[in-house]
């Protein structure tokens, strides 16, 4: 059984780009193309992580093999935020996760609770802004998957995501985190001899699951952002006055690509090259035991 799960389509709102965030959306991809896409590539089951939405749901609820899960954007107790996915909830999970994204202890223990699974994404980007090691110290702590393989990441720090799994023991996780059409269902996860969404992440939870398909790169990213504007001006025709502009798309992209590079590589010598045995949260924290506690 194969699944993407990390794709984005309209539901995820709009641009969160300094400047763009009432111009241009995150995603054109509706969710029915997605669905179609994801089922021509082979995905045995289907499901979007729209940013801390779960409106494409509407739309995708009569598919059977739909199910429903969301990419929450978590405040860290460092003060940081990154990306959280969270598969196979309900409704009202979704209700109750937007309420404590803000507090990332607070969601861990419904997430707990509930026996949600959920992964840490694109671990070494970054996109979500600065990182503390702190924060990967949680991650080690009590997440219970990696995104192993990103779509969209440079190889070597899906890689680099590989090897910081393999050290702290986590399940491995792979999606496309495409937000244009052409990317989707090229990166996924397999989960051999599952027959229902239920035993598919039984088997990621049993150590079953493998990752497939594609990495990302400098000329995927600055394709893609083509044909993101090719949508964004689709659907807004009266913005084609800044044509002119999108010259300077390779050169926005190389600054981006150049951005995760160093991140990465800043990240993955502390953590990957550290030869001392990585304390795991309980022994230096016990704000959270206190919270389960209450």
């Amino acid at each position: 059984m194969r699944c993407d799960l990390h794709v984005h389509t309209t539901g995820s709102g709009m641009c969160n780009t300094p400047g763009l965030t009432r111009i241009c959306r995150e995603s054109y991809n509706q969710p029915e193309d997605v669905y179609r896409r994801c089922k021509q590539r082979g995905m045995s089951i289907v499901t979007v992580t729209d940013h801390d939405s779960i409106d494409a749901a509407e739309a995708l609820r009569k598919y059977p093999d739909f199910y429903l899960s969301e990419e929450v954007t978590v405040r860290m107790p460092s003060g940081t935020e990154m990306h959280l996915g969270v598969y196979g909830i309900s409704e009202k999970d979704h209700a109750e996760i937007q309420r404590r994204r803000s507090d990332f202890i607070a969601l861990l223990m419904y997430l707990t609770e509930r026996k949600l699974f959920f992964s840490v994404n694109h671990v070494f980007s970054g996109l979500t802004g600065r990182r503390e090691e702190q924060d990967f110290n949680w991650f080690a702590s009590y997440v219970p998957a990696f995104e192993i393989r990103n779509g969209q990441m440079w190889a070597k720090a899906n890689w680099s995501a590989q090897r910081l799994a393999g050290k702290f023991g986590k399940i491995g996780v792979a999606g496309s985190d495409s937000h244009t059409l052409s990317g989707v269902a090229l990166t996924f996860t397999r989960v051999p001899g599952a027959r229902t969404v239920e035993e598919f992440f039984t088997g990621l939870r049993a150590g079953r699951g493998t990752v497939h398909g594609e990495h990302g790169g400098y000329a995927k990213l600055t394709t893609d952002i083509w044909r993101f504007v090719g949508s964004f001006l689709k659907e807004q025709p009266l913005a084609a006055a800044i044509l002119p502009l999108t010259v300077f798309i390779p050169a926005i992209t190389a600054g981006h690509w150049m951005n995760e590079i160093r991140f990465c590589k800043k990240w993955a010598a502390r953590l990957i090259g550290e030869t001392r045995e990585h304390r795991m949260l309980w022994e230096v924290d016990s704000r959270f035991e206190a919270n389960w506690a209450r």
